[in-house]
C-alpha cells in the first residue's frame, strides 16, 4: 500500500522530514512540497491541498501558524504529522482536537518513539520525580533566524529548543494539570524578549515532581539528561540518543512510520494530540508569564557570536540535582 504525502514547510527543518519520507521507500509517495519561500512545488498550501489531495500532510511551519494550516489540511481530508509544539494555547489545542475527530493527528515529539520509555518501569518502579539538565549554545544568529524568533508569546528555550526534553519528562512522570507551576527565567540579550536560560518546577497533588534546568548560553554541552526517580530506584535517560543508564538502545520508532502503521493496521499511535495536552498547558503558562530577567552583562563572557554564561553547565547540573531554581541558589544575584 502506498500513501500519498505532502510537506508544508519544506525549507529549514523541513529537509529532515524530506529525508524521513524518502527513507520509507515505496510505502509513501511524495506528491508536493510547499513553502512560502520559492523553490518548492507550491507557495500556497490551500492550493496544494486542493490540487494534489494528499492522504497525509506533514506540517513543519512556525508554531504560531500550526492551527490554521492544520485545520485546512484536516478539512481537506488529510491525516497529519504536526511538528512540535502542536499549538501554543489550550484553547487552540481544544479547537484542533475538535476539528480532528475522525482523522489522525500525530505530533512530532519524535523522542516519544524511544525504546527507553517502555524499559523505565523495570528500572525505577513507579515514577515519583524527574529532573532535566540541558546546556547548549545558540549564537546570535539563532535569535534572528526568522521574524518570530525570540519574540514573546512565540519562542523561547523552554517551549522550542528544549521542547522535546519537557515533553519527554512529562511523559515519563505522567504529570498533568492540575499542578503548581513555578518559573525562573532569564535572558542575556536585551533585544530578545524570551528566556534563553530557565528553571521550571511542576508539582501535582499526589507529590510527584518535575524539575527542568536549561540554558542556551553554555560553552559546555549537556544534551538534556533526565534523572528519573521511582519507588524502586533511579535511572538516567538521554532522550537525544535513546540512552538509558549509559547504554544507547536501538529501535526508535519513526513517527511517520507509526502514523502509517496506525492507518493501515490500527497500530497504537505514539503521539496522539491528546497526549501532548499537558505540554500545551505548560507552554501556555510559560508564554504568558512575565518578561524574563535580563542578566547583568558583567556576569557574561563575550564571544564573537554572542555572550556565554561562565560555568553554565555546572550551574544547570546543580540546579537539577538540588531541584532548586537559579534564584534559590543565588545564580545571578
Amino acid at each position: 500500500m502506498t500513501t500519498t504525502v505532502a510537506l508544508i514547510g519544506a525549507a529549514g527543518h523541513g529537509a529532515w522530514h524530506l529525508r524521513a519520507i524518502d527513507a520509507l521507500g515505496p510505502r509513501v509517495r511524495l506528491v508536493a512540497t510547499c513553502d512560502v519561500q520559492p523553490g518548492y512545488d507550491y507557495t500556497d498550501h490551500r492550493r496544494m491541498l486542493a490540487e494534489r489531495k494528499p492522504e497525509v500532510v506533514v506540517v513543519c511551519t512556525p508554531p504560531h501558524t500550526h492551527l490554521p494550516i492544520a485545520l485546512d489540511a484536516l478539512d481537506a481530508g488529510a491525516d497529519l504529522l504536526l511538528e512540535k509544539p502542536p499549538v501554543l494555547s489550550l484553547a487552540d489545542h481544544r479547537t484542533l482536537a475538535e476539528a480532528s475527530r475522525g482523522r489522525v493527528v500525530q505530533v512530532g515529539f519524535q523522542a516519544l518513539g524511544s525504546p527507553t520509555l517502555p524499559m523505565l518501569p523495570d528500572r525505577v518502579g513507579a515514577v515519583t520525580s524527574a529532573a532535566v539538565a540541558g546546556a547548549w549554545w545558540r549564537p546570535d544568529a539563532y535569535w534572528t533566524r526568522s521574524p518570530w524568533a525570540g519574540r514573546r508569546g512565540r519562542d523561547g528555550a523552554l517551549v522550542n529548543a528544549f521542547a522535546h526534553a519537557l515533553m519527554q519528562a512529562l511523559a515519563i512522570t505522567g504529570i498533568s494539570p492540575p499542578w503548581t507551576v513555578s518559573l525562573d527565567r532569564y535572558r542575556t540579550r536585551p533585544a530578545v524578549e524570551v528566556e534563553d536560560t530557565a528553571t521550571v518546577r511542576l508539582r501535582v497533588p499526589d507529590g510527584r515532581e518535575l524539575f527542568v534546568a536549561v540554558t542556551l548560553c553554555s560553552g559546555e554541552f549537556v544534551p538534556g539528561d533526565i534523572t528519573v526517580t521511582g519507588t524502586a530506584g533511579t535511572a538516567e535517560v538521554g532522550y537525544t540518543e535513546d540512552r538509558l543508564d549509559g547504554e544507547v538502545l536501538p529501535g526508535r520508532i519513526g513517527l511517520l512510520e507509526n502514523l502509517l502503521d496506525h492507518r493501515e493496521h490500527d497500530a497504537p499511535l505514539l503521539v496522539p494530540l491528546e497526549r501532548t495536552e499537558p505540554f500545551t498547558a505548560l507552554a501556555e503558562a510559560i508564554l504568558t508569564a512575565g518578561e524574563p530577567a535580563l542578566v547583568d552583562p558583567a556576569r557574561l563572557k563575550p564571544r564573537e557570536d554572542g555572550a556565554e554564561i561562565p560555568g553554565a553547565a555546572a550551574l544547570v547540573r546543580r540546579a537539577a540535582a538540588e531541584r532548586a531554581h537559579f534564584r534559590e541558589i543565588g545564580a545571578f544575584q
